[in-house]
């Protein structure tokens, strides 16, 4: 089967009419991708996504393609879409987070022009889950994925499924349509260099070919360490060798298997280490092409370190799965639903409709580890829960299933208790015991959701509150990793998103993430960061001004690394060494660092002290800094016994505390701060006041490739102070322009948040140069230069041309 990109030469209207639908009245030219509407960042009127709309386009179908079968094929249409061919309505498919597709063949005019026409439901319509009911997050709409012109023979391969039961086994299951009996199908069994490593032949008996053994001596174990993909080729052959087609599919060996101590990977037990994911991005909502699916992929696992992600709550484009499968990160994936069950039959009917569309489109993908087949967070229903599990362990038997709950001690039909525990407030016990939630001891039990809407944070919050939303993450993946019965967690999550007005904050933003939209991370990122063994890490959780903190008392404070030690230098004095050795967080490879000791021996030597009475003063002095007004009574206490054993008056005291602590009246200080590892320094960060700014980027990609469809690349944008660190208030605006092959996505001024915001760059069709400044009237300008290829010099010929070369 062959897959012909008809991204391009769509018309769409926001409110369709018969005109447009009869091609007669006007609409505005898109490609695919598509948001029906692009909307601000803050305060998205929720409605605005909401509109019964219309896209269509022409194509001219060659004479040459007679005789062949032709379907049209849409990867996700938000939310019920109805398709019609020559005025001709052909199908209604409901549910905007699954692929679907329409055989055309006997619908279409060959050698004329044929009218398309995509009458699509975005509202959030009752009948169609995840509808019915609040819903915290928005599902915008649009013909947000690719679409496909699909060409086969009369007989072609519809489907392969691969799973590996055994380590160096795969077993394969081929579905033939319109199978014929003189035709056979190879298979032919590919490592990553392209190697065939098996090969056998199968006779074509009926439709499917069930359970072909496959052996592959030695193979290369597929895990998020090693990412090894093998690939596939099903070859439908007639018995004199003709080809008439042909199905790759990739997929990796490796055994999964969550049991009630935990989860298993290839045998060896596996701690998941995941956050939550939506596919949402700002202004477009869901519509991003390719580069954008595999750079969150790409952040998920090389600057956030972690080794899974749940697809919450739905399944996501199958760019993002490609990328998690070659990247190396374990997937939870589920059907569309939040909370609401509606007691209609038709309506229950559709999510088990999901689930099976679910299952039959990712099932070869090798980062998929589980399925979701309840409804997130919903009610019991044992009558249509007992049906989605036998539709996945029909459809797929070799993985387990789940549902996420909040509910305590649910009835668990499931492999896998899946429970949101959002119990932590920071001070308590980071999670709830396991046996007072789970009703069964014989199954496997895994923390699908934590944090989030506990304690919201935004990068303009006080560095306090910050802080306190990093080690709230640090707490509870702590526990995780201690308890050994508990197979992994999944934090909410992994940036900030828009929501409905029932939810969020006043500017209908749920400000939960570890970063922000644009994904900039937050301090709380750095926790997921610190468990790099590669990369170094180093972050310091206060910019140490004391304005920042009430009475100047800057509080506990940590430092989230992975290096062996971290020095502290004051004004260039060594301070102290501190190492990430830290009994309660002894369960995570790289503790946080707590430290406060920013005077070392420096009132040892500047007050000719003892050793002993500079401690002693030390000690109180810094407990002060820590608690400030709210200093507990042991300090206190031990304050007054300094005081009188060593001789200190309190105006002494009060001398000390400004001269060697809060610096009041001298010029303030420089923290310097070294990461070392293995005896060098790998990382620094250096803290102090200066009032020199700037402007730095990151850029996902300069080179963009306009293929199947246009490319993006995301920059993010950090306004940042004279030591590379975040300048918080800023708050500058900033100004974009484009010029030559890209155009920029959203408004061409942006305001940075907490020193972070971003932008999108698109491709438009053309060759060449692009270039994207940004300036603002307190920083020097920025000139990003970007190179666009198209793939193919008759990418943009017409419709006929393209088919015609088949």
């Amino acid at each position: 089967m062959r897959k012909i990109s008809i991204c391009d030469g769509w018309s769409f209207i926001e409110n369709i009419t018969d005109e447009f639908f009869n091609f007669t009245g006007e609409g505005t030219a898109v490609r695919l991708p598509h948001t029906c509407k692009e909307v601000p960042v803050h305060y998205m009127e929720e409605s605005a996504c909401q509109m019964i709309c219309g896209y269509r386009r022409h194509l001219m179908v060659p004479d040459t393609l007679k005789g062949q079968r032709l379907f049209l094929q849409f990867d996700g249409a938000a939310h019920v879409a109805e398709v019609f061919v020559n005025g001709e309505q052909l199908t209604t498919h409901n549910g905007g987070y699954t692929a679907f597709r329409v055989e055309v063949t006997d619908k279409l005019v060959y050698g004329a022009e044929n009218r398309i026409v995509v009458r699509l439901n975005t509202r959030e319509d009752a009948n169609v889950p995840p509808f019915g009911h609040v819903i915290d997050y928005m599902t915008y709409g649009g013909l947000y994925r690719e679409a496909w012109l699909l060409v086969a023979n009369e007989s072609y391969v519809e489907d392969v499924f691969v799973r590996t039961p055994e380590k160096d086994q795969a077993l394969i299951d081929v579905t033939i349509s319109q199978p014929d009996s003189t035709h056979i199908v190879e298979l032919s069994l590919l490592d990553q260099q392209q190697t065939m490593v098996a090969h056998t032949t199968l006779n074509v008996i009926g439709a499917e070919l069930k359970e072909c053994k496959i052996n592959v001596p030695n193979s290369n174990a597929w895990s998020p360490e090693t990412p090894y993909l093998y690939s596939l080729v099903a070859t439908l052959k007639k018995h004199n060798g003709e080809i008439i087609d042909e199905y790759n599919v990739f997929f990796g060996f490796r055994q999964i298997d969550f049991r009630y101590d935990g989860f298993y990977l290839n045998g060896e037990k596996y701690k998941i280490r995941g956050l939550n994911r939506h596919q949402s991005y700002p202004y477009v909502g869901y519509a991003m092409p390719a580069s954008m699916q595999v750079e969150d992929a790409r952040i998920l696992k090389e600057e956030l370190h972690v080794n899974a992600v749940r697809t919450s709550h739905y399944p996501q484009s199958k760019h993002f799965l490609d990328a998690c499968d070659r990247l190396g990160l374990l997937v939870f994936t589920e059907t569309p639903g939040w909370q609401h069950i509606k007691d209609d039959e038709e309506w229950k009917q559709i999510v088990c409709e999901n689930v099976e569309e679910m299952i039959l489109q990712y099932r070869n993908h090798p980062s998929i580890i589980l399925w979701g087949v309840r409804l997130n967070e919903s009610q019991d229903d044992d009558v249509l829960y007992t049906k989605t599990n036998e539709i996945a362990r029909r459809l797929d038997h070799s993985r387990q299933t789940s549902g996420v709950r909040f509910l305590w001690r649910s009835n668990l039909l499931e492999d896998v208790y899946g429970f949101n525990d959002f119990s932590h407030t920071g001070k308590n016990a980071a999670l709830l015991p396991r046996w007072l939630i789970s009703p069964s001891k014989s199954k496997a039990y895994l923390i699908s959701e934590f944090n989030g809407h506990m304690f919201p944070t935004k990068a303009t919050d006080e560095p306090s509150r910050r802080l306190s939303h990093a080690m709230r993450y640090a707490n509870v993946l702590n526990e995780v990793y201690k308890r050994e019965d508990i197979a992994g967690s999944f934090g909410w999550c992994m940036f900030d998103y828009q929501t409905h007005g029932d939810f969020g904050s006043g500017d209908r933003i749920c400000y939960h993430g570890v970063m922000d939209m644009f994904r900039n991370p937050k301090l709380a990122a750095r926790v997921y960061a610190s468990f790099s063994e590669d990369a170094p890490v180093l972050e310091v959780g206060s910019d140490m001004h004391i304005g920042d903190y009430p009475g100047g008392a800057v509080g506990e404070n940590y430092i989230f690394t992975n290096a062996d030690q971290v020095r502290l230098y004051k004004n260039d004095i060594m301070i102290r060494e501190f190492e990430p050795v830290n009994p309660k967080y002894r369960y995570l490879p790289h503790p946080p660092i707590e430290f406060y000791d920013t005077v070392g021996n420096v009132i040892e030597e500047g007050e000719k002290y003892s050793r002993k009475k500079a401690d002693a003063i030390k000690e109180s002095l810094l407990a002060i800094q820590r608690f400030g007004t709210a200093l507990p009574v042991k300090y206190i206490f031990k304050a007054v016994w300094v005081m009188c054993r060593h001789l200190v008056s309190p105006i002494t005291f009060y001398r000390l505390f400004f001269k060697y602590i809060e610096n009041w009246g001298a010029s303030a200080p420089v923290y310097r701060f070294e990461a070392v590892k293995k005896g060098k320094v790998v990382a620094e960060v250096v803290k102090s006041s200066n009032a020199s700014i700037h402007v730095e980027t990151t850029v996902s990609a300069a080179e963009l490739v306009e293929a199947d469809t246009y490319d993006m690349a995301s920059v993010r944008i950090r306004v940042a102070d004279a030591n590379n660190n975040n300048a918080t208030y800023s708050h500058l605006p900033l100004f974009l322009k484009a010029e030559g092959a890209i155009e920029i996505v959203g408004p061409d001024c942006v305001v940075a948040e907490g020193g972070m915001c971003g932008t999108y760059i698109k491709t438009h069709g053309t060759a060449g140069e692009g270039t994207l400044t940004i300036t603002s009237n307190q920083t020097e300008p920025i000139q990003l230069s970007f190179n666009v290829i198209l793939e193919g010099s008759d990418r943009y010929a017409s419709n006929q041309i393209v088919l015609e070369q088949l």
